[in-house]
């Protein structure tokens, strides 16, 4: 019982630390919550705090990725497939994520004033960086689609353990599909961001709850409810 209160206390700190990391590399970076325009405009006036934002980014999703491992040593007892499902998926998100990344690297290449560049107007410069900032905002939302499946099986087993409360599996069942919504609704209804508001409120109750519980309350002292085949 030790070893997976341990494991589950393991997975709550990683994933507190995505979310203290996140807000870190926002607040460094600012090329979350904001237009590309605020972002290019941000890397010209502090290209250091730019920089250290994208550093502490990638940390950030690094900590996620080790939480979803957590998470599958912590449920794959429930049922390993549908463990190694989520698991999959999530590391399918982190793929997608880093490599989006890779367009805030060319926007701070594109601004940092080599000579290369100067065959560039600076105003050439600036549009280009702009573009390489909205191909990264576009990537990131493109993750959220195996980040937002991931949640359903993950849900899934937290509702089925018998060990984690059945309402945190429910929240998150319900977070998958609202993750799904904003995704839609940023491509399809870019001028209708409500319909995202109430999905980022059920997102944050259902994976602040779930980190909260793992790293607070762990697990009960009871084994989990074992799927059918499973030994």
């Amino acid at each position: 019982m030790n070893s997976i209160n341990k494991t589950a206390r393991i997975a709550g700190f990683l994933y507190f630390m995505y979310f203290v990391t996140s807000i870190i590399a926002e607040q460094f970076g600012r090329f979350v919550f904001v237009d590309a325009q605020v972002t290019v405009n941000h890397i010209m006036a502090y290209e250091s705090q730019f920089r250290i934002g994208l550093v502490v980014s990638l940390f950030s999703i690094v900590f996620f990725l080790l939480a979803a491992w957590y998470l599958y040593v912590l449920l794959k007892p429930v049922n390993k497939n549908i463990a190694l499902l989520f698991l999959s998926l999530n590391l399918g998100g982190f793929a997608i994520y880093c490599f989006s990344t890779l367009n805030l690297f060319a926007s701070l290449l594109l601004l940092s004033g080599a000579d290369y560049l100067k065959v560039f107007q600076p105003d050439q410069l600036q549009a280009l960086a702009v573009l390489f900032v909205n191909l990264r905002k576009n990537g990131a939302i493109s993750a959220q689609i195996p980040y937002g499946i991931w949640l359903f099986p993950l849900g899934y087993l937290v509702f089925k353990s018998g060990f984690l409360p059945k309402i945190l599996g429910i929240l998150l069942i319900v977070d998958c599909f609202g993750l799904l919504i904003s995704v839609f609704q940023y491509f399809l209804l870019p001028g209708y961001e409500v319909i995202s508001y109430p999905c980022m409120a059920v997102s944050f109750i259902a994976e602040i709850g779930l980190t909260l519980w793992l790293l607070i309350m762990g697990v009960k002292e009871q084994k989990p409810t074992l799927a059918d085949g499973q030994k």
